[in-house]
């Protein structure tokens, strides 16, 4: 009867176990249990809300405070989440609302960046006198100048000062306005020349009569952004120089597009010098050839003839003898004159001929413009890279390049740039072995520096961690105290290497059994044969069999006429 006892009972129900070993633990267990499963929870809660914390975006930065309290108070009216860094300079709020809020703030004026412009002639009252409107309109043009120069990427604040003298009748005591204007630029930017140009426009072709020359421009750290004569007063022109790289880069870009799909990328590198000629010439010749040739055209010809016909004076020189002949006359009808030659001759004694021709006068006019930025000269250096090939091994190897590719190269960089012997023009082609260095790719942004990446990487941490909670909270809190409350799952059929160990676990119940005048309660002395290992257990079995065989024998024929019963049904 002792063996049946000893033999293990059907469990009871799962919950009905449950509620039996929460009621044998003690109240300080009860309460050490309540206490850790209750911290577990407040982590995981904790944890989760901390995952789910939305990320924030700076809604404005660098604003004034004035600003900044006034766009608090309408975060807060509108029950918006919002964190202030910076010293209050930068305001930050969730991503997913910064575009809807910046347009919904700037319907309310916000912010106003601590600059007034012309609105402030709009609340300006009756009555007030002419220097308070001359304030307040130089006041708010100081202010339309600021705002319309803050508009610039690479600017994120500005001043402007203006000068304007009082308008005087007399001439001789006119004054011309000045301006200064003071620019806090972003953290890594700076103005271009251009840049600086079109603000100083902008200033003075906004006050009239303010020349250029009269505006001054800073930044933040001090350093004058214009300069007399726009810094040209070493002869330098950034214009000129900006325009000798473009010409520059833009041949290099035509190497590049032919040979990178014969030789690939990485595999050459270009240089291109350009000598460019930035002066002015215009020249103006007029020509005359030496001599004519026959036949050219005439331009005017003037001819003169003069025939005298009458006789000089002849005889004794007095009143009557010295005396033109009179004209010829017929001898029936005139007498002769007194004193007269009988004899008439009608032949011409004086003849002047004069002749005048005029050619057309053989001139060449030619006027010669040079045009700025033409090309004197260009000199073009590249660099080949050699043939790289793999063998059967797999290794690589760096072979020349043959005469007939070096010379195809040559033709087709020389196609592409267009040089011309007349310029001297001149290029330089080697071939040579690159350094390993030179041709890796240019390295991207690293991977912790990539904003994007640096979001995903703060996601994923964050769910790495509620993961890594959850799963320690389970393995020391949960599982523990469900092993402690839940009931063992019942065991399944032994097989024939389990026989032994149950045979083993009975022997131990029955030395038990045999020592109860020791009083140890059921549970306890279960909780001590469990704890017994497997050889234990069998060395126990085989002292018992030795000091008790006909208990032992008796135990067998009750399991074997078990079995045989149990078989025959």
């Amino acid at each position: 009867m002792a063996a049946e006892d000893a033999l293990p009972q059907p469990a009871a129900s799962p919950l009905a176990a449950i509620a039996d070993n929460l009621a044998k633990l003690t109240a300080q267990q009860k309460i050490a249990a309540g206490v850790l499963l209750a911290v577990a929870v407040a982590l995981v809660v904790g944890v989760w809300m901390w995952s789910s914390q939305p990320s924030y975006a700076i809604l404005f930065s660098n604003i004034a405070e004035k600003d900044g309290g006034a766009i608090i108070t309408s975060l807060q009216q509108q029950n918006v989440p919002y964190r202030v860094e910076n010293g209050g300079a930068t305001i930050l709020v969730p991503s997913t609302r910064a575009n809807e809020l910046r347009l919904l703030l700037a319907s309310q004026g916000l912010p106003k960046g601590g600059l007034v412009g012309f609105e402030l002639l709009e609340t300006q009252k009756i009555g007030v006198s002419q220097f308070n409107e001359q304030i307040n309109y130089q006041r708010g043009l100081e202010g339309e100048l600021a705002r319309t120069i803050q508009s610039l990427a690479a600017v994120t604040g500005a001043r402007v000062h203006l000068a304007i003298p009082k308008q005087s009748a007399f001439l001789r005591d006119g004054q011309k306005p000045t301006a200064s204007v003071v620019l806090n630029l972003t953290p890594g930017r700076r103005l271009e020349p251009q840049q600086v140009a079109g603000i100083l426009h902008l200033v003075a072709a906004s006050v009239p009569e303010l020349a250029t020359s009269q505006v001054s421009i800073i930044d933040q750290n001090g350093n004058l952004l214009t300069r007399a004569g726009n810094g040209r007063a070493s002869g330098l022109d950034s214009s000129q120089l900006g325009y000798v790289e473009e010409v520059e880069g833009s041949y290099i870009k035509r190497i590049e597009s032919i040979l990178i799909p014969i030789l690939g990328a990485g595999n050459f590198r270009a240089q291109v010098t350009a000598d460019i000629d930035f002066d002015a010439t215009e020249q103006t010749s007029e020509t005359y050839k030496p001599n004519p040739p026959p036949g050219t055209a005439i331009r005017s010809q003037q001819m003169a003839e003069n025939i005298n016909a009458q006789q000089p004076a002849t005889g004794v020189p007095g009143a009557l003898s010295n005396q033109p002949p009179v004209p010829a006359s017929a001898p029936l009808t005139t007498p002769p004159v007194p004193g007269a030659s009988a004899t008439s001759n009608t032949t011409p004694i004086n003849t002047n001929k004069s002749s005048t021709v005029n050619y057309e006068v053989d001139k060449t006019v030619q006027h010669i413009k040079r045009a700025l930025g033409s090309v004197k000269r260009l000199s073009v250096a590249m660099v080949v890279n050699n043939r790289i090939e793999k063998n059967a091994k797999g290794e690589s190897k760096s072979i020349p390049r043959t005469e007939d590719e070096m010379k195809q190269i040559n033709d087709l960089v020389r196609e592409a740039v267009g040089l011309s012997k007349d310029r001297g023009d001149t290029l330089n082609l080697v071939n040579t072995a690159f350094a390993e260095a030179a041709r890796e790719d240019v390295a991207d942004l690293p991977v912790w520096k990539d904003p994007e990446m640096l979001a995903w990487g703060k996601d994923i941490l964050r769910w790495l961690a509620l993961v890594v909670v959850v799963v320690v909270i389970f393995r020391t809190v949960i599982r523990p105290l469900l092993s402690t409350v839940m009931p063992p799952k019942p065991a399944e059929d032994a097989d024939e290497e389990g026989a032994a160990p149950t045979a083993a676990e009975m022997a131990a119940t029955l030395e038990a059994e045999q020592n109860s005048d020791l009083e140890v309660p059921p549970e306890v002395l279960e909780a001590e044969i469990a704890k017994m290992s497997f050889e234990k257990k069998v060395a126990r079995a085989r002292e018992i069999a030795a000091k008790e065989p006909k208990m032992v024998a008796q135990m067998l024929k009750e399991w074997l006429g078990g079995g045989a019963t149990s078989g025959g049904h």
